[in-house]
């Protein structure tokens, strides 16, 4: 393959090392912005727990958003990546351009279909008083830069599909770094409250954003070559595309709704207070799952070369490999949480209106983390899905985990059975564990199958 940059030559080379490569770039972006909505829910624990308990119900329909973009972002980077497997550079170019495009055309749709309906959302999911106020006025910021956050997650996931993670490290670093600055400075200094989170969230994805545009479109200095016109025309790229991004936006989207129903099912609980702990709890397991989402992308990347090459056994090596390292993280991540639950329940409990939570806090905590163990069987298993262009056999893996299990459990356990909270909490996790081990067995006997079929 002619002109090959450094982070192809890691792409199709040793696919251990190339998972370490990939993935651990994407844990430290990620790790670093999980800290920031840590963070931000700290300082805006501060201002009382309405404005808690509003940036919690617009916590799920953030990831809607997301799901949107980062959809569209998985499906490009799985392309891009066979493409390159296939060691045609020509297909891979179409792959970014078409990329590109759709993710601006649903930017578009985003805001004109989010913004004028802020209010009513947040009604429809019971919020009531001031509360809906909060997050009506919050949201219509994040809304209205929706074409914003739409290229961010769709550019770098062009840039994971060549295997240049580094790049997409330093600019959601220093992003995610300026977030973290600019949140008490607008919240407290500027007297914004919490709307100057919002702010302070869409100028730190506009920094991202430009930093990706630079090197793409104005250093040029990519593998891939991105044009909006004037490339060669594939059609079938459009739909390899979309086979991939349109089931992982909808594996977002079905996490988003999961947190929806959930936080009806807690409010019937304990009411918005439920709400607060649970989002509050849900920020810190995130912390935990964050590295497997580093490991993910640099699996869906490694696969999807390895697959393009027609190298099975160096696919399988990536996905076995991406589970050994997760399970050893999340190891560590679990007792790092049962430990230090008090501690982390207090960074979100310190103000005088919210220090009522902290006991039940530090109750999910301890019930929510011990899901860990199990999560990485499920997560490879979706992103090797993706990698080798089967987005909906990932999808099929997330609604066992989430809509099936999950919510099945939460309900039982919280509302049929009356366990409160805590049958809630341990519904949830049983529901992750199980899909996951189904997710494992799935995921082996598929690849045994791409070993029969590439053999004969």
């Amino acid at each position: 393959m002619d002109n090959k940059t450094k982070s192809v030559e890691i792409l199709l080379g040793d696919p251990k090392s190339a998972i370490i490569k990939l993935s651990i770039p994407m844990m430290i972006a990620m790790l670093v912005q999980t800290l920031y909505n840590i963070v931000d829910g700290i300082w805006v624990a501060g201002l009382g727990k309405d404005e808690l308990a509003a940036i919690g119900l617009f916590f799920p329909i953030f990831m809607i958003m997301l799901a949107l973009a980062a959809g569209i972002g998985v499906g490009g980077s799985s392309t891009i990546s066979r493409k390159i497997g296939e060691q045609n550079k020509e297909l891979a170019n179409s792959s970014a351009s078409y990329t590109l495009i759709i993710g601006l055309f649903i930017g578009i749709v985003m805001t004109t279909a989010f913004y004028p309906f802020a209010k009513q959302i947040f009604l429809l999911l019971g919020a009531t008083g001031n509360v809906v106020k909060i997050a009506a006025s919050y949201s219509r910021i994040l809304f209205g830069g929706s074409i914003i956050l739409v290229f961010s997650n769709v550019s770098n996931g062009i840039l994971r599909g060549e295997g240049d993670t580094k790049r997409v490290m330093y600019a959601m670093v220093i992003g995610t770094l300026l977030n973290i600055v600019l949140d008490p400075i607008f919240i407290y200094t500027f007297k914004l409250g919490v709307l100057g989170a919002a702010w302070a969230t869409l100028i730190s994805i506009t920094v991202t954003a430009l930093m990706i545009f630079y090197w793409l479109f104005i250093k040029k200095d990519s593998y891939v070559t991105i044009k909006l016109f004037g490339f060669k025309k594939v059609p079938t790229l459009i739909k390899e595309i979309l086979r991939v991004g349109i089931p992982s936006s909808f594996i977002q989207f079905s996490m988003a709704l999961t947190m929806f129903i959930l936080n009806w099912i807690i409010i019937k609980v304990a009411g918005t207070d439920g709400v607060a702990i649970f989002t509050s709890a849900w920020r810190i397991t995130m912390f935990g799952i964050v590295p497997l989402l580093g490991i993910a992308m640099g699996m869906t990347a490694v696969t999807g070369a390895a697959f393009g090459a027609k190298e099975i056994k160096k696919l399988d090596t990536a996905y076995i490999y991406g589970i050994k390292m997760g399970i050893v993280i999340e190891l560590f991540v679990v007792t790092i949480i049962l430990i230090f639950a008090p501690q982390l329940a207090y960074l979100f409990t310190y103000s005088k209106g919210a220090s009522n939570l902290a006991p039940e806090l530090i109750t999910a905590l301890k019930w929510m983390a011990l899901f860990l163990f199990t999560t990485p069987l499920g997560m490879s298993t979706s992103a090797m899905f993706q990698g080798i262009g089967k987005g909906e056999r990932a999808l099929l893996v997330t609604l066992f985990r989430t809509i099936i299990f999950q919510l099945i459990f939460a309900y039982l356990f919280g509302i049929t059975l009356k366990l409160g909270l805590k049958g809630i909490w341990g519904g949830i996790g049983l529901g992750n564990t199980l899909a996951a081990v189904l997710a494992f067995i799935w995921g082996k006997f598929t690849i045994k199958k791409l070993e029969k079929q590439f053999n004969n």
